[in-house]
Formats: C-alpha cells, structure tokens, sequence
C-alpha cells in the first residue's frame, strides 16, 4: 500500500513538471515572437554625398562647461520665526523682491517703548533748560539729559537696523533654485533661506594646453558654440588661470549673455579662437554625423550596405565639419534617412 502511494506521488509529481516545462517553453517562444529584430536584407530609402573640399576659417577650439554667472546662498540676517514666504523653487525674481519676513512684533513693542521714552526725556530737557537758565539746577544736570537723549536716538537706529533685517530680499536678480525654509521655521543669524542663481550671464570655463595658453588675453573677444549649433555666440574672456594642472592644462573663463535663457548652467559649449588664415580640407555636411562631436560617427555606403563608421573631426563652419580621418572624397555618406539605418543594413540610394 505504502509503496502504490509513493509511486503515485511520483506520477503526480512528474505531471506538474511536465506542464511546468511546456508552459516556460511556451513563455520562451511568445516572448521570442514578440521581440523585434531589424530585417537588415530590406533596403531603407537614403540620401547620401560625397565629402568635398572646402575652405575653413583657421580656429583653435576648446570644450568647457557652462556656469552660472551669480550663484549665492541667501541667509537669515536676524532670528525669529518666519510669518511670510512669497516664493517658491523655480521662480524668477528681481533685485530686491522680497522673499521672506521673520516675526517683527517684540522689536515694534520696543520701539514704542523707546518712543515714549524719548518723549519724556525731551520734554524733561525742556524744562531742565528752563530751570538752567534760571539757575535753579546746575548746568550739568542739562547735560546729562541730552547725553540721555542721544542713547535712545542711537538705540532707535539699532532697532530701525533690527527691524529691516526681519525682511529677507533678493541680493540680485535671478531664479530660486533652492527652497530651505518654511512658514513657521524657526531660523537664527546666518541660517540658508534659499539658493539664487543667476545665468542672465553665463561663464563657460575651458581648459587650454600650455601651448595655447598665451593666445588668450583678458577683454579678449572670442566665439562660443553649442554642442548642438553652429551659432556664434559672442563672448568675452574673463579670467586666464595662472596655474595648470597636472596635464599642464589651464583653466579660461568665458563670459556670455543668455538674456533668454536658453543656455542652462551645466551645458557643454565650446571656446573658439579665430585666425585670418584659411585652411582647406576635406568636409562634410553637418547633417551626416551619427551622435556628437565628442563622438563623430557616419554612415558609409560600402557594396550596397550602410556601415557605421567613426571619423576623425575638426573644425565646423556654415553647416559644415572638416574631415581629419576616416573618409576619402571617393566616399559616400549619408545624409538622410540614418534613423531608420543599422550596421550592416541594404539601402537604396534615392536617385532624385
């Protein structure tokens, strides 16, 4: 008995593993079905050209990093709690808008009290002055209660200072890109409220090779482009560093203006130093390039099929980049229809 029971334990057992299996095999095959391999043996419909010669202005480029022009941390100058916050992270803001106020009510108790003060103390000096003249009192007691008058006027300058300094504005314009306080925080001297940054102007910072460096001089005018532009965007140098760095490379900050706020700090520009001399090389268009200029790839036509290949790249001018390796003028490449393209993919060459 024992022993039918065991073997029908196991014929159950074989069952489940057996249905387990088909349906993992089945799983495999639906998920082989649905995923999607190019067909590189259908043709996809290209332009392409041939790299020409062209004639470039001579110019030394240099990557950096776009930063801001103004950036602070904005603090607390008194302590108190926070009865009013009017901004929010994102927002635009002008020179002095203001962004918060701290409780102000013990310093306009004690600037009423002051108040009241000084108003007996005068009409006491008044009537010292009287009995002065009268020589009632002596001489000394007039002074004293002018000298009196004088403490409570700088004490009120103090509490005017203390009172201003419950409202927390802008020291430039910009956008508030931190938010670190709240309605009803509790801050001190000295405690962040918000961050502000400024990229109306924009510094991009490049690294210049020792053998270039001396091209550079302060207020000189220089070119800035995008990664993704071939727009010349004036600029001006700023600040040449006076040390370099272990690769001998020194740092040159540029300045630009970004009024519309296109430009966002962090973004890749480069510096671009012109010389009236020419220089004349191999080039493609623009439109041709697969990826960046960090890394340039095309594709070439090679028997029919579209290879993807990487070039060596240089300067860029109307729509254009130098060729420095990688391609001959006997080459084609194309300039159209790359999204639709893989390695190794059949094309046909659009004859219109």
């Amino acid at each position: 008995m024992k022993i039918r029971n065991f073997i029908l334990v196991l014929v159950i057992i074989g069952g489940l593993l057996t249905v387990t299996v088909i349906k993992l095999l089945n799983n495999k095959k639906s998920v082989e079905e649905k995923v999607y391999i190019p067909d590189l043996s259908t043709p996809v419909l290209v332009d392409v050209v041939g790299p020409t010669i062209r004639t470039f202005s001579d110019e030394f480029a240099y990557l950096g990093t776009f930063d801001p022009f103004r950036q602070n941390i904005i603090g607390a100058e008194a302590g108190g709690k926070v009865v009013t916050v009017t901004f929010s992270e994102g927002d635009r803001v002008g020179q002095g808008s203001l962004l918060a106020k701290l409780d102000d009510e013990n310093i306009r108790l004690q600037m009423e009290a002051l108040a009241v003060a000084v108003e007996g103390q005068v009409q006491d000096d008044n009537r010292i002055g009287i009995l002065t003249e009268q020589q009632v009192v002596p001489a000394m007691q007039a002074e004293k209660t002018k000298l009196a008058i004088k403490s409570s006027m700088v004490q009120r300058k103090q509490l005017e200072k203390q009172l201003r300094s419950t409202a927390i504005h802008a020291p430039f314009p910009g956008v508030i890109t931190k938010k670190l306080i709240d309605l009803g925080s509790f801050v001190g001297p000295g405690t962040p409220v918000a961050e502000i940054t400024d990229i109306s102007n924009l510094k991009l910072t490049i690294n210049v090779p020792e053998r270039d460096i001396n091209k550079f001089k302060v207020n000189q005018a220089i070119t800035v482009k995008l990664d993704d532009s071939d727009t010349d965007i004036p600029g001006k140098v700023r600040n040449i560093g006076i040390q370099g760095d272990k690769s001998h490379n020194f740092k040159v900050q540029i300045e630009i203006k970004n009024t519309d706020l296109k430009i966002k700090a962090g973004m890749y520009g480069t510096g671009v130093l012109r010389n009236e001399s020419k220089v004349t090389a191999l080039a493609i268009p623009r439109k041709a390039l697969v990826g960046s200029l960090k890394n340039p790839q095309v594709y070439v036509v090679r028997g029919g099929k579209a290879r993807l290949i990487s070039i060596g790249v240089g300067l860029v001018e109307d729509g254009y980049i130098e060729v420095r390796e990688g391609l001959t003028e006997k080459d084609k490449v194309v300039v159209k229809g790359q999204i639709n393209l893989k390695d190794n993919q059949n094309i046909k060459i659009d004859k219109k």
